[in-house]
């Protein structure tokens, strides 16, 4: 027998802000969990928002990098426990749907073509560690902790397993996925999976901002094909096909227009124009609110 759908869940549009453009940082965008008051569990409604949310800014070209955080005391506490009790009177068919959404959801954050950050803050359990594990950077308060929590549940993180496996490697795996510990920020900053601990809120925003603005000054495109590379070569082997598509695709980014301009900017101890475009962009953002760079 198939359980129907929690109704305080199903149509929750205040699970998620998203905010893009802003007049004062126009190419980057803030996907924000909005459910402090249940630790920011994962329930089909957020799960729906957050996949459209990064299929979305996949296909907005303005956007230079996507910080994804949470209100409230944490991160991401994992499935919400409501409708992991639904779940449980479910049948082998809707679980499968539900599970289908969930791994959408993190390739959708995974294969973002712009960088994500995450901000961490609080718990972070379960498909948090997940959201985490796809991010590209992430920066965590010092207090903060994550757990692997699916097999005191009898369950197991299958649909997050092959992006936590790519951040810390199969040896941490092994260990996390049978034991359920708890692991603080230093210790997930020791085997990957967090890249920057913070000592306080105001550090933690600071450095996200720092990180975030660094990537906004490089070339728009390249941050794309750096993206698209690293997917294209890691884990192969250093064989002649591999040797080949490398070359093709400096030459790519060599022939490039930015790659053209980024070159004649560094020669003529200029900005390049992509700089010059955020400024217009900026400008016009503080004028009117529209989005003119990017009809």
């Amino acid at each position: 027998m198939n359980a129907q759908p929690d109704p305080d869940t199903r149509h929750d549009a205040t699970a998620l802000r998203l905010d893009w453009p802003d007049a004062e940082w126009p190419g980057i965008a803030r996907v924000t969990l909005q459910r402090a008051a249940q630790h920011n569990a994962l329930h089909p409604a957020l799960i729906s928002a957050l996949t459209d949310a990064f299929r979305a800014m996949a296909r907005a070209p303005g956007v230079r990098a996507v910080i994804l955080r949470a209100e409230g005391t944490s991160f991401c506490a994992g499935a919400d426990l409501r409708h992991m009790r639904a779940a449980a009177e479910q049948d082998w068919t809707a679980n499968h749907a539900d599970a289908q959404a969930l791994a959408a959801l993190f390739h959708a954050i995974a294969s973002c073509p712009v960088p994500v950050l995450a901000r961490v803050q609080g718990g972070c359990h379960g498909g948090g560690v997940g959201l985490v594990a796809c991010a590209d950077i992430v920066v965590a308060l010092d207090t903060a902790t994550f757990r692997l929590s699916e097999v005191a549940l009898g369950l197991i993180p299958a649909t997050i397993s092959p992006y936590v496996l790519r951040a810390v490697g199969e040896r941490t795996a092994r260990r996390w996925f049978v034991t359920a510990e708890t692991v603080d920020a230093r210790q997930a900053h020791a085997h990957g999976l967090v890249h920057e601990v913070a000592a306080d809120e105001a550090a933690l925003d600071a450095t996200v901002r720092q990180l975030a603005e660094a990537i906004a000054r490089n070339s728009p495109q390249a941050i794309r094909a750096c993206k698209r590379l690293i997917d294209e070569v890691a884990g192969k082997p250093i064989d002649a096909p591999l040797r080949e598509l490398t070359a093709r695709r400096i030459a790519d980014a060599r022939a490039s227009t930015e790659g053209r301009e980024g070159l004649q900017a560094f020669l003529q101890r200029r900005p390049p124009n992509w700089l010059e475009a955020d400024r217009l962009h900026r400008s016009a953002l503080r004028d009117d609110g529209t989005d003119e760079l990017n009809d």
